[in-house]
């Protein structure tokens, strides 16, 4: 998109997609047929980065006293991408969409002025290759950011942030947890928070966040009070 005027960036685990287990074990497995290491937490909080890159980072550090070299993290990447890619064809594995996320994409893409994009964790070619999956990569890829180069999810969105170029009240990002609250405040831009579990939306309301969320009829409402786009 030429010159937006405003824009939407997502999360994908949580506000697009559900990230199922036999996902989660995609993006582990490359260190048990690579490496021999089983057994790895599942816990994304425990790791000293929610971001894909830092994870392959902390546990090669854990396991062999030293980070990996450029080529591995590269190769581990490629095999996590791999596996994804054949367990959708064969059909092992599925995307599983958050209600209501298509429907919204659907509603903002076509908007004039309105630029759509991600800030993951997940690294950019899986969240590619899972939204394609379901035929919604094409709305979000023009300023797609994902755990490539590492950082917590304030560093990534930052990175998208500067691709657009647009002044930080004209900028929602919606995310589900609160490393994303945290990147929203620490960038400046409209946060909503998201989640179809009342729970998560208790603490993202509790930790500060003024608009929460657990549809998506009721995001685009939110989107629009903060940007006028509709």
């Amino acid at each position: 998109m030429n010159d937006p005027r405003a824009a939407v960036v997502f999360d994908v685990d949580g506000v697009l997609l559900d990230l199922t287990p036999a996902e989660e074990d995609a993006f582990f497995a490359p260190f048990e047929t690579l490496y021999g290491l089983i057994g790895l937490t599942r816990d994304w909080d425990s790791y000293r980065v929610r971001n894909d890159e830092d994870i392959i980072r902390e546990i090669f550090e854990g396991h062999f006293g030293r980070p990996p070299e450029e080529g591995e993290v590269a190769r581990h990447v490629a095999e996590y991408c791999s596996i994804l890619e054949d367990g959708y064809r064969h059909g092992r594995l599925k995307v599983e969409l958050i209600p209501g996320a298509r429907e919204l994409l659907h509603t903002l893409a076509p908007l004039p002025g309105l630029a759509l994009g991600t800030a993951t964790a997940n690294v950019l070619r899986a969240a590619e290759i899972r939204l394609a999956e379901i035929g919604l990569w094409q709305p979000v890829s023009a300023f797609a950011g994902g755990a490539d180069g590492g950082g917590h999810k304030r560093e990534v969105l930052a990175r998208v942030i500067a691709r657009l170029g647009l002044p930080l009240e004209r900028i929602v990002y919606v995310g589900d947890n609160l490393n994303d609250l945290e990147a929203g405040r620490a960038t400046g831009v409209h946060f909503i928070g998201f989640a179809v579990e009342p729970s998560r939306r208790d603490r993202l309301a509790a930790a500060g966040a003024e608009r929460v969320s657990g549809d998506h009829r009721t995001t685009l409402g939110l989107i629009d009070a903060a940007l006028g786009v509709l």
